[in-house]
């Protein structure tokens, strides 16, 4: 218990905020496989904590860029918002050290899964928004999203989209992706894809979805041809 309460403590400080309803904060570190009961107060907080990260991101886009058009500013706020974004803020605030886990999760590396990490992230936002409103949670997305906030924006180029241009372009023609393995629980899976264009060597990807793992796919043979200019 002393353990944990020190990690808590550690997110708050992280946060920027004090929780006076600590017991809010404990229930967005407790992962689902053993919430019990709480389990639906978790996916309530996730799925509150989703729509303030949308709020936050989609007005500080609106601010940033006053003269670009609603196509252009879609993109770069799911980009934003995405679960593996999530994650790397999750990562950014230590919250895997925090988190409580069930022995299975707990084995199975559920502590850097982006899953995980990214439910956890977006609870801990509406923890956030409920125990201190929209300011508390502006102040957590600051010291992530606000430091990082052009750099992850313009990673929002669709990589898939982007090599089949540029292979149909060089006479590749157009790339197929095939299906190499899927393991994981099916709460967590993990896919693995390859593409294959013409006469480049293939490359695989990994993702929680066929749809990360075909972009991973891509990603890899853009970067490897010196295609793929973004960090």
């Amino acid at each position: 218990m002393g353990k944990a309460r020190v990690l808590l403590e550690d997110v708050e400080k992280a946060t920027g905020h004090t929780f006076e309803r600590r017991e809010l904060l404990k229930r967005a570190m407790t992962h689902s496989s053993v919430s019990g009961d709480n389990v639906k107060d978790l996916e309530r907080l996730e799925f509150l904590g989703d729509r303030v990260l949308g709020l936050l991101t989609a007005e500080a886009l609106w601010r940033r860029y006053p003269d670009m058009a609603e196509g252009d500013l879609a993109p770069r706020l799911n980009q934003l918002v995405r679960k593996e974004t999530c994650a790397e803020a999750a990562r950014f605030f230590n919250l895997g050290d925090a988190l409580t886990l069930s022995a299975g999760e707990e084995n199975n590396g559920g502590r850097d899964r982006d899953a995980i990490l990214g439910d956890a992230m977006e609870a801990l936002l509406g923890a956030l928004y409920i125990d201190g409103g929209l300011e508390a949670a502006r102040v957590a997305w600051d010291r992530f999203w606000g430091e990082r906030f052009d750099g992850i924006a313009d990673q929002h180029r669709d990589p898939k989209t982007t090599l089949q241009e540029w292979a149909q372009a060089e006479g590749h023609g157009t790339p197929s992706y095939v299906d190499i393995a899927r393991s994981g629980p099916d709460h967590a899976p993990k896919f693995t894809v390859e593409v294959r264009a013409g006469k480049l060597k293939p490359e695989q990807g990994t993702g929680s979805s066929k749809r990360d793992a075909h972009a991973d796919a891509a990603l890899t043979v853009l970067k490897r041809e010196g295609v793929w200019d973004q960090a």
